[in-house]
């Protein structure tokens, strides 16, 4: 998908209207059209990057800096008891929109939404061993 076709860039741009929550020179938020809860919110990088494998690591602080602050506004506004920021890569891992983006999801108590099942390794080798593999890669 273009940068021209992208929902998100489109809605940065202005050409598509949102409940905008925040901007500033690197970022935008607004409210999700598709809520887990009332106040879900999504915070968008203004350049398009595909997945936050492609997205250079100095948008990281103006992301995080988006977190924090809308996150504690979104839960005064609501009256949310937790947040959960979460964030998909790829279509395996329910990435719908190729543009990257966190969703700050409101918790209420015994909202329903559970997000994983814990599954376990079958013994600490094999945890050593997935663990070294991984190093090995980032080398």
């Amino acid at each position: 998908m273009s940068q021209s076709d992208c929902i998100f860039c489109r809605i940065v741009r202005g050409e598509i209207p949102c409940a905008q929550i925040y901007a500033d020179d690197h970022v935008l938020s607004f409210l999700d059209i598709g809520p887990v809860n009332r106040g879900h919110a999504l915070i968008v990088p203004k350049e398009h990057h595909r997945t936050v494998l492609d997205m250079p690591a100095r948008l990281g602080e103006h992301i995080i800096a988006a977190q924090q602050r809308v996150g504690r506004a979104v839960m005064e506004a609501t009256g949310a008891e937790g947040l959960n920021i979460f964030q998909n890569n790829f279509a395996t891992a329910g990435q719908v929109v190729f543009h990257v983006h966190w969703h700050l999801v409101p918790r209420f108590p015994g909202d329903g939404h559970e997000l994983w099942a814990q599954g376990q390794y079958g013994s600490i080798d094999e945890m050593q061993a997935l663990a070294k593999a991984i190093r090995e890669r980032m080398e």
